[in-house]
């Protein structure tokens, strides 16, 4: 548990001296479908919140800011780019041709009221930008959907966070505290890991749904 304290010490001390800056850089990251999960940003900075570092709405605001900013990113580059040169370089940011095609289905099943859902999904919320850039989708609707969505999807994570850790001070000092948080709160835990379970299932749905629509018109 040492260890574990020593890595949840560092995240936690690096999450508090980047502040509100370091949240919105790594949200954009997170929408650009860069390894930083929302799931390890948002908690620690309600944490911080709850102690009196930072103000709860602005680092909602932020992250929700970030998460726009690397959605429009991806957006204008597949919308400037195209498909053939997002199919060949996606990779190399871990947008797979697999996860684009995903991506293509939803949207055209669901269009714009698919951007607002997808920003609450796993996996499909790191690509759903690429296929609304490619499809022309208008920008002004395109962040309506996104900023919304995930303002929703960070809200919650902030919430969770300050259920989970906020009342939680001494957690940062001492490993035994971080043991009991993490015990006497597995109830959140468990109904967090539930709740991203079913949204996972949702998405294979949906996914697969799209994927058989797309086929029947086709034919």
């Amino acid at each position: 548990m040492s260890w574990f304290h020593h890595f949840f010490l560092t995240w936690m001390q690096f999450i508090n001296d980047w502040g509100y800056i370091g949240i919105f850089l790594m949200m954009a990251f997170e929408s650009t479908a860069l390894p930083i999960p929302a799931e390890i940003v948002m908690p620690p900075a309600a944490y911080w919140a709850s102690q009196g570092r930072f103000n709860l709405a602005v680092v909602i605001v932020a992250a929700t800011a970030g998460s726009w900013a690397g959605s429009a990113a991806s957006y204008w580059i597949a919308y400037k780019l195209g498909r053939p040169l997002v199919n060949r370089y996606g990779r190399f940011v871990l947008m797979s041709p697999s996860k684009i095609e995903a991506a293509d289905h939803w949207f055209e099943t669901y269009g714009s009221g698919g951007i607002f859902v997808a920003r609450l999904l796993p996996v499909i919320r790191h690509v759903i930008s690429i296929p609304a850039g490619l499809f022309r989708m208008p920008f002004a609707r395109f962040s309506l959907m996104t900023i919304l969505g995930a303002g929703l999807f960070n809200g919650a994570l902030a919430w969770f966070g300050m259920k989970v850790l906020g009342d939680q001070p001494a957690l940062m000092k001492d490993p035994d505290a971080l043991r009991n948080a993490l015990s006497s709160k597995s109830m959140w835990l468990v109904g967090f890991g539930v709740a991203v379970a079913i949204l996972y299932g949702i998405m294979v749905w949906m996914q697969k749904r799209a994927a058989t629509r797309a086929s029947n018109q086709r034919a």
